[in-house]
């Protein structure tokens, strides 16, 4: 892990590396809710004359609900939908979603977010879903650990992810700089998103694609579980968090 802080700043021209704030992604990371994003996404879009299979909702994770509707509209249809009309189709996929039943825990992360609360670091969570029974989800799930408020949803930002500005907000909301923020991704599009906003990127794999799918995308670290990712930071940060500079 030194090594990739290292890298990261040097990359970004950075004098030193304190962590002082984690960044969660929600889905494929606190929870394993993404196969059934993924049928939710498939069946909604076929209901409207559009097409994503379920592979593709792992393309698109991270990304708000509303512009993956709009994106997809535009390329096989030629309209130009509206934010009312894309979340209309939304709140169908919603329902579609919330029908599956509840998504488990992620292995480890409890664990994990434990681990970080211990050094004294905030943890937030940065999403693109705007689903309010899932945000009220993490906070009963995570109370204590996950901040109220650092918590940002679809309704905070314009641009979602690829975009960096829910990363960016997330650290307005916690009050930090780039060089002091680590995010926990899973997902192309949500690393992309914070390597945009300059933050340490880790990606946990917890899905079907190749690691390669998120090295390309700039991730700091590429990691099989929050198990060893914790491990990591254990063996990186003994002293509750000592600053890196390089």
């Amino acid at each position: 892990m030194i090594e990739a802080i290292e890298r990261y700043i040097k990359k970004n021209g950075f004098n030193g590396f304190e962590p002082q704030a984690v960044l969660f992604d929600m889905d494929g990371v606190l929870y394993d809710s993404m196969p059934n994003h993924a049928e939710a996404w498939a069946e909604c879009m076929s209901l409207n004359n559009l097409n994503m299979m379920k592979e593709e909702a792992y393309l698109y994770e991270g990304m708000r609900g509303v512009e993956t509707i709009q994106l997809l509209a535009k390329k096989q249809l030629g309209i130009d939908f509206t934010e009312e009309e894309a979340a209309k189709i939304y709140k169908q996929k919603s329902e579609l979603y919330a029908a599956a039943g509840r998504a488990k825990m992620i292995d480890g992360v409890y664990a994990l977010q434990e681990s970080i609360a211990r050094r004294g670091w905030k943890i937030g969570v940065v999403t693109g879903s705007g689903q309010a029974t899932l945000l009220n989800r993490i906070l009963q799930d995570f109370k204590g650990l996950v901040s109220p408020e650092i918590l940002v949803n679809a309704n905070d930002v314009q641009r979602g992810k690829p975009a960096p500005d829910p990363y960016i907000k997330g650290m307005q909301k916690a009050d930090v700089q780039p060089w002091q923020t680590i995010v926990v991704e899973n997902a192309p599009l949500g690393v992309r998103a914070a390597v945009a906003a300059q933050c340490f990127t880790v990606a946990i794999n917890t899905g079907p694609l190749p690691n390669a799918a998120l090295e390309q995308e700039g991730a700091d670290m590429v990691l099989p579980s929050m198990d060893a990712f914790n491990k990591l930071l254990a063996r990186t940060f003994p002293n509750d968090g000592d600053a890196l500079s390089c």
